[in-house]
């Protein structure tokens, strides 16, 4: 008998009230600049502001990551630590408030430094804001397992930060190029665009620390969690479903901020047309906000599981379109970016909403070295995509360059462009699906509610 059979259904029954779960979602808007922001310009910006080769700048944001394979399960163990002596993880919550700083600085270069010296100083800067997201992420991430709400009201808490979140991708993701500069980027620019928005993170996170005491307040957390550490970590990493959840989540992450990083490429040397980025990203991003409820309703009828198979094939679907390039045509290559925009957001609802019923199937102590795993696994999925695409550039020969200069790029460059963006997410994406047709808990714990 599961965790979730043994669970009175008294504690999976509350329904949260929309001024909380408002609350909670806004401290995804800072996250969302985060995640969105250096995933889709730190690249560009290393190889073409800051003259850094394309192997070492997906080096430098590749080896930041690799520490967060022990960071967040540790920083998990930690909020796990917190609820049993506190009752609450709200001060790891205030330290990652931090963060905005951090991102801030990432793109505060001092103007004498190219090549080597900037990466160095990108990568460093990115090791503090990976410490401070790993610190608000993980403890932010647990609070659908704390509380005491039944297996389509996890969907719906989760629903409700999916909107929220997409809207500070979208923000972010159309301000961000334009306060650089927009087609005459310049190392002002990024810095200016690094300070605007790093305001707007910390006035949204903090919103976020608000409205998960509320939310703890509406549907009492369940009882005060263990202490983790490595036995919870020995029960996570043995957990069969929640291995073959995470092997998926790890493909589709690196596959989506693969994506992302080849958009400013895809759009200046396949296009032809930087200004095209900013549209790229919108159309990549603005259907989340019209399709996360229809996601929400599949999910109640069909199920999680079905309901994130289906996206994970249309996504793939659409990245091959993208693979054909400007033959296409520019209305068709629109629509598949907005294809995968729709997938995308049941990649981003489903998956995070699933990690709460492993969690409660599990009946484990340890919610936070749980999270801290999967936020461990999201974070190499965004270091993976950039420095599998920063490798195709190395093999099709990309010219690093400045701000300002416009080398000409080899034909290998440009097919690489082009492939990267749309042949090998769909093979990623395809990986993905195969993984999570593995998992096999759905039913169960849909039934159990």
């Amino acid at each position: 008998m599961t965790g979730l059979d043994r669970r009175p259904a008294a504690a999976t029954d509350a329904t949260l009230p929309r001024g909380p779960l408002a609350g909670f979602a806004a401290g995804s808007i800072g996250m969302g600049v985060w995640v969105t922001v250096p995933g889709l310009l730190l690249l560009y910006f290393l190889t073409d502001v800051l003259a850094v080769e394309p192997w070492l700048a997906g080096l430098a944001l590749l080896l930041p990551k690799v520490a967060d394979v022990l960071l967040h399960p540790w920083v998990g163990h930690r909020a796990d630590v917190e609820q049993t002596r506190r009752g609450d993880r709200r001060r790891l919550l205030l330290l990652g408030c931090v963060l905005p700083l951090a991102f801030a600085a990432i793109f505060a270069v001092p103007g004498g430094l190219t090549g080597a010296p900037a990466a160095a100083w990108v990568a460093v800067f990115f090791v503090a804001g990976n410490l401070l997201f790993a610190a608000y992420q993980v403890p932010y991430l647990a609070t659908p397992a704390d509380l005491r709400i039944g297996y389509h009201e996890r969907t719906r808490l989760m629903a409700f930060r999916m909107v929220v979140l997409t809207l500070g991708i979208l923000v972010s993701g159309l301000l961000a190029p334009l306060l650089t500069g927009g087609d005459a980027a310049t190392r002002t620019g990024y810095q200016r665009m690094g300070v605007v928005l790093a305001v707007g993170m910390l006035a949204a996170m903090l919103v976020g620390v608000a409205g998960i005491a509320r939310l703890r307040g509406s549907a009492a957390a369940t009882g005060p969690a263990g202490h983790g550490g490595w036995r919870a970590l020995r029960t996570a990493l043995r957990d069969r479903q929640f291995r073959w959840l995470v092997a998926a989540y790890l493909a589709m992450s690196t596959t989506t901020h693969l994506v992302l990083a080849a958009v400013p490429y895809y759009a200046e040397y396949e296009l032809r047309a930087p200004g095209l980025t900013t549209v790229l990203v919108a159309a990549f991003v603005a259907p989340a906000l019209l399709v996360t409820p229809a996601w929400l309703v599949l999910a109640r009828r069909v199920g999680k599981q079905r309901a994130l198979l289906g996206a994970q094939g249309a996504f793939a679907a659409g990245s091959l379109v993208l693979a054909v390039g400007r033959p296409a045509g520019l209305p068709l290559l629109i629509g598949a970016v907005a294809v995968l925009g729709v997938a995308f957001a049941g990649m981003q609802l489903l998956p995070f909403s699933m990690l709460p019923d492993v969690i409660r199937a599990a009946d484990t102590t340890g919610a936070g070295t749980y999270t801290g795993v999967w936020t461990a696994t999201e974070a190499t999925g965004a270091a993976l995509g950039p420095y599998a695409y920063a490798l195709c550039l190395t093999v099709g020969g990309f010219v690093a360059s400045t701000a300002g200069q416009t080398p000409v790029q080899p034909d290998a460059a440009l097919a690489a462009i082009r492939y990267g963006f749309g042949l090998l997410p769909a093979v990623a994406m395809l990986a993905a699906l195969l993984l999570q047709r593995r998992y096999t808990l759905d039913a169960t714990a849909r039934t159990a509610g």
